[in-house]
């Protein structure tokens, strides 16, 4: 409850520090969940020998996967804007994964693209390779970088973070296929979707196991938290009710399920950060944070353009909300 003698917009100018905080969770979330789900189609297109069904593949995410790359620039624009030290330091302490990142994401870009310029089936292997790598590392890496943020040079937990965010994609991706294909390809992917829900539900829990036993960054205490469980809790609710979903042939309701897995992933990452926002170091949201003067003037500038963000992704996605006909949307 407020202090009536307190105007409202001192209280809102005051907490702006941890809207910036929510606003960069907000971007990562926003990539991990849209460019999951074409990290997972990626790493799927390797389980098709069809021609014609990878080129479904292709053409399910074909209109977005560009526009969903749009996050991770505004993750990488708001966490330099407002937290310019975190910004450096997490790229400074963290350079070859954020370098293997980038890679990997040229060539899952590369890969499709230079696939139509011959018909040569050999030309063609090289760049499903491509494809595909890249596809399988780039979520890797993003996730390994991730457990370098909370966990700093704890081992196990940061690749535990890496192979979980690779299992989650591929979750995302085949839910997302099940519901843009026809029943009977959908049938015949939602054993990977179902098969890698398990495998992420499995490891958030031991990588939670292992943090504990370790105190792996200082992390043990905000592990055995109230919302720490919530959110653990919330995830194998959406993991298990999505399986069942899957298994009825439900796909819309299964990808809504599914999508709520790197939502409360995400989520996981917020809470086992606030009140700091690198733990490597003991950094507070509230150190980090640029000075009230080049704070507001990134809100009053940086928060009109998101929400401009939003609404052409709601645009967007609106306009490929149909299946897949053939090789391309119906509309």
């Amino acid at each position: 409850m407020t202090d009536p003698l307190i105007p409202v917009d001192t209280y809102l100018v005051d907490s702006l520090p941890e809207v910036w905080f929510g606003a960069v969770m907000f971007a990562l979330g926003m990539y991990i969940v849209l460019d999951g789900f074409d990290f997972g189609i990626g790493m799927l297109y390797a389980t098709r020998a069809d021609e014609h069904e990878r080129e479904t593949f292709l053409a399910a995410f074909g209109p977005v996967w560009d526009a969903n790359e749009v996050w991770i620039v505004a993750f990488g624009t708001m966490l330099l804007a407002a937290f310019p030290r975190v910004y450096s330091r997490l790229l400074a302490d963290n350079y070859l994964l954020a370098l293997g990142f980038v890679v990997a994401l040229v060539f899952r870009g590369l890969g499709p693209e230079l696939r139509e310029q011959r018909e040569d089936e050999r030309w063609k292997r090289y760049t499903d390779y491509a494809f595909v790598g890249g596809s399988v590392f780039a979520p890797l890496l993003l996730g390994m970088l991730a457990g370098r943020w909370l966990f700093g040079e704890a081992t196990l937990p940061v690749v535990l973070t890496g192979v979980g965010l690779v299992a989650v994609s591929i979750v995302t991706g085949t839910a997302f296929l099940a519901a843009k294909t026809d029943p009977e390809l959908a049938s015949e992917l939602r054993s990977y979707g179902v098969g890698a829900t398990v495998a992420y539900l499995g490891g958030v829990v031991v990588l939670l196991g292992t943090v504990v036993a370790t105190d792996a960054g200082g992390a043990a205490g905000a592990v055995l938290s109230l919302p720490v469980a919530a959110v653990v809790a919330l995830s194998i609710v959406a993991g298990v009710s999505g399986s069942v979903l899957a298994r009825r042939g439900r796909y819309r309701a299964w990808l809504a399920s599914a999508l709520a897995l790197p939502t409360l992933l995400t989520l996981l990452v917020a809470v086992l950060l606030y009140p700091t926002v690198y733990p490597p170091t003991g950094l507070l949201v509230r150190e980090a944070v640029v000075s009230p003067l080049a704070l507001n003037l990134v809100t009053v500038l940086g928060f009109p353009v998101l929400l401009l963000v939003l609404w052409y992704f709601k645009f967007l996605y609106g306009v490929f909300s149909g299946p897949i006909e053939g090789e391309g949307y119906g509309g």
